[in-house]
């Protein structure tokens, strides 16, 4: 196992034993650390699991998440070559918004698995991911176009980083329109990453 790969499985055994005291660390069925490469290119982070998640303990395997499979697809990629995870490991109840306390309480563990994973590209599904990053910013504004910046959030500054808001997969679902947006603009992912690979 690389170093990467125990340190992320160092981060996930935490989130598994249930160390934090919030409530909904108590009571869903299981935490969802987050899974896919620990040297992965592009980290996606959503907002909460959901119920197949919680069933399942896994990021994403609901509808949304065989929507973002599909989009993966549609670039040539797979679920395997990136990482996957939320704000919040843990499903609130009925599938609530987390309150300000929940993403407080879990954001130490994705601020250490970005550090861990240095993702040239940190991909948000939905406003509410984008908005713990970005406060200000407004998803209908902000979606397919890469913010490149210094973020300081908690004890992590990232130089330089490039994140890339979408629509949440679930907007899809319910909306014909937002599938064909969402899709164009996830096709603009790998020349982002060619033009991040050229700075480099």
């Amino acid at each position: 196992m690389s170093d990467q790969a125990s340190r992320l499985e160092a981060i996930a055994q935490r989130v598994l034993s249930r160390e934090l005291t919030i409530d909904i660390a108590k009571q869903c069925l299981n935490p969802v650390p987050g899974e896919g490469d620990p040297k992965a290119v592009i980290m996606f982070v959503g907002e909460a699991p959901g119920a197949q998640e919680d069933k399942l303990g896994r990021p994403f395997v609901g509808a949304s998440g065989k929507f973002l499979g599909e989009m993966l697809e549609s670039v040539g990629m797979t679920r395997e070559q990136v990482f996957i995870t939320n704000i919040v490991k843990f499903r609130p109840p009925e599938n609530r918004d987390p309150s300000k306390e929940e993403i407080q309480a879990c954001l130490p563990y994705l601020i250490e698995q970005i550090k861990v994973i240095r993702p040239k590209l940190v991909v948000f599904l939905g406003r509410h991911s984008m908005n713990v990053f970005f406060p200000e910013l407004k998803i209908s504004e902000a979606h397919g176009h890469t913010i490149e910046r210094t973020v300081t959030v908690g004890d992590l500054e990232l130089k330089d980083q490039v994140f890339l808001p979408l629509y949440h997969p679930a907007a899809a679902l319910y909306n014909g329109g937002m599938r064909a947006t969402l899709l164009e603009d996830f096709a603009k992912v790998p020349a982002i990453l060619q033009r991040i690979n050229q700075r480099l």
